[in-house]
């Protein structure tokens, strides 16, 4: 018997567009770029969050070895809906969406670090995210337009960089689909 309170398959899809609608669909001008990212599960997560969100792009910069089979696995095949850039720098990548017109921050507790929530996200916007170990590189800090960090309130200091991604990921989405 199906549970009344979970939606089934057909439930979640009946208000979903079709494949088709959804590769012609309008993305967010919101593009994630992952400074040396190396976790292929973080890197799946990602791709997760793309769709999930409906973004522009997700840039994987670095020198990377990715294992295909544990990125298939966290992104559950939903890279095929979302279009993932692969680059060498992450300078280059973000000089070039700032020729672009988009407007830089790096989640990244730094001195001139703001709250993540604190800010108006602007329409046209990229979110970098550092290595699991190492953070936001100091050259993709400079490039950036602000630093914005998520407050800890309990004994740690820091997140998984998918789960803090997630995090600001949702504000900034949902503050830029309002502007539409």
């Amino acid at each position: 018997m199906p549970s009344k309170i979970q939606l089934s398959k057909e439930d979640l899809r009946k208000y979903k567009p079709n494949r088709d609608e959804y590769l012609n669909k309008p993305k967010i001008p919101l593009v994630v770029v992952l400074d040396n990212v190396t976790n292929s599960y973080n890197i799946g997560a990602f791709i997760r969050l793309a769709d999930a969100f409906a973004i522009e792009k997700v840039i994987v910069c670095g020198a990377l070895t990715i294992s295909d089979k544990k990125l298939k696995k966290a992104s559950r095949n939903e890279a095929k809906w979302v279009c993932v850039e692969y680059s060498d720098s992450t300078t280059t990548s973000l000089q070039t969406l700032l020729d672009e017109g988009y407007a830089v921050y790096s989640v990244e507790l730094c001195h001139e670090s703001v709250d993540y929530s604190d800010l108006a996200y602007p329409s046209r916007c990229v979110l970098v995210l550092g290595n699991e170990r190492k953070g936001v590189s100091e050259a993709a800090l400079k490039l950036s337009h602000q630093q914005i960090h998520i407050p800890m309130f309990g004994m740690g200091n820091s997140l998984n960089v998918s789960t803090a991604g997630a995090i600001v990921l949702a504000e900034c989405a949902n503050q830029m689909r309002k502007q539409q």
